[in-house]
């Protein structure tokens, strides 16, 4: 089993890279199907040792709601972002927030950088991992404090949940 788990570290990332390959040349002749199957089966193993340490998934439930939750943000967001910047440019307060992390594992933090920068109208510009803080550009700022509150509790409180710390 061990042999199996090193020539196929992930069968999960060698189906989506195989597909990838294939969607992004554009072409299913036998050259190419070889090239993204060998792509597919030799990067996974070539990355294993930059992978890091994945905490387990402690409560299945819990992401799924941060799922659910991030999928209604991304929606709620993305019309927000677009009536602000199309309409009257008075709407678009752009700040810098910086938000106290109450997350101490790597993989729970990357999550959490990942939800905020997918939301449209927030990206994370750094963690600073000595003091537990991230800084975000947020395009539509009213209030820092509503905001570092809609994050921890929407989003770093699930991730505390799934994985348990």
């Amino acid at each position: 089993m061990n042999v199996l788990r090193m020539l196929f570290p992930s069968l999960t990332a060698s189906a989506l890279l195989t597909l990838f390959w294939l969607l992004l040349v554009n072409e299913l002749s036998a050259g190419q199907i070889a090239l993204a199957v060998l792509l597919g089966l030799i990067l996974p193993i070539l990355m294993l040792r930059f992978r890091a340490a994945r905490p387990p998934v402690r409560r299945l439930g819990a992401a799924v709601a941060l799922l659910g939750v991030f999928l209604y943000d991304l929606v709620v967001a993305n019309l927000t972002v677009a009536r602000a910047v199309l309409g009257s440019m008075s709407r678009v307060r752009p700040r810098l927030v910086y938000v106290p992390l109450g997350l101490t594992d790597p993989a729970a933090i990357a999550l959490l950088a990942g939800v905020i920068s997918l939301t449209p109208g927030t990206v994370l510009i750094d963690i600073d991992l000595p003091t537990g803080v991230l800084t975000i550009h947020a395009l539509l700022v009213g209030d820092d404090a509503a905001l570092i509150s809609d994050i921890k509790t929407r989003y770093e409180s699930r991730i505390k949940e799934i994985f348990g710390c």
